[in-house]
């Protein structure tokens, strides 16, 4: 069975009175939902956004999250049906159109992609993710203007750890692992404490061929938080790295300055 089925709520529901203390919940399953994106945990923000529309059918934010987390674990198909199914109810909703848009884009319908991109900034869509997603389906056409799009998206969002994370993870899913670097490093540099993010510059590091580095970023993580199994694995695997992949990560970093 397929993950988007799960997401279904009871449509029955719609236009009932709201009982007392649902708005209390729905705010509750939407902060969990948020906590869990900024750790990574998207299978757990697509369940906690689900709950929240089971609480509230109408609220778009939950919508787009669904919609966002299903990319983040790389359910393309199934982010377009949810983005389908959510732009049935609200057409004009900005983060929506700019999700589906780099679903598609990451489907190689760039040509759809860039539709939706373009309708997304017009829809009033002056938004840190209308930007981002922007950047994300150029960047699919291998347009050099992805640059000015991450830098609106980080100047509507100026200091958020945040935004500048989701930027690099971006430019990590395009294999541009110096500029993703970059870009988590700054994200550190506003929130050194936070585990995900030395998850993440040790994955760069490790693709650019930087073992030492990337041992060390994966060290703080478990540091901060040992629960994070991921970067613990990540150790060991770059224990076991060979010469050739180490010259491989070189050759990158090579032909990206």
């Amino acid at each position: 069975m397929s993950r988007f089925a799960n997401l279904e709520f009871n449509a029955e529901s719609e236009g009932l009175p709201r009982r007392q203390g649902l708005d209390r919940d729905e705010q509750l399953c939407l902060a969990q939902a948020q906590a869990a994106f900024e750790k990574a945990d998207f299978e757990a923000a697509l369940r906690a956004f689900a709950k929240a529309l089971e609480f509230n059918p109408n609220h778009t934010v939950a919508w787009a999250g669904q919609v966002r987390a299903l990319i983040e674990l790389g359910e393309f198909s199934e982010a377009k049906l949810w983005a389908d199914k959510a732009l049935e109810r609200f057409p004009e909703e900005s983060e929506l159109l700019a999700a589906k848009a780099v679903a598609l884009a990451r489907l190689g319908d760039t040509a759809a992609a860039i539709t939706f991109s373009d309708a997304a900034v017009e829809a009033q869509g002056d938004t840190p993710y209308v930007w981002l997603a922007r950047g994300d389906v150029l960047l699919a056409m291998a347009e050099k203007r992805a640059d000015y799009c991450f830098d609106k998206a980080m100047g509507l969002a100026a200091g958020d750890w945040f935004v500048t994370w989701l930027a690099a993870r971006i430019r990590s899913f395009y294999r541009q692992f110096t500029l993703a670097l970059k870009l988590v490093q700054q994200a550190l540099a506003w929130r050194p404490d936070h585990g995900v993010l030395w998850v993440m510059a040790g994955q760069c590091q490790r693709e650019l061929g930087l073992v030492a580095a990337a041992k060390n970023s994966f060290e703080q993580a478990l540091q901060l938080e040992p629960q994070l199994h991921e970067a613990r694995h990540a150790i060991t695997a770059l224990e076991n790295t060979s010469l050739g992949a180490r010259m491989s990560g070189w050759w990158r970093r090579m032909n990206s300055k």
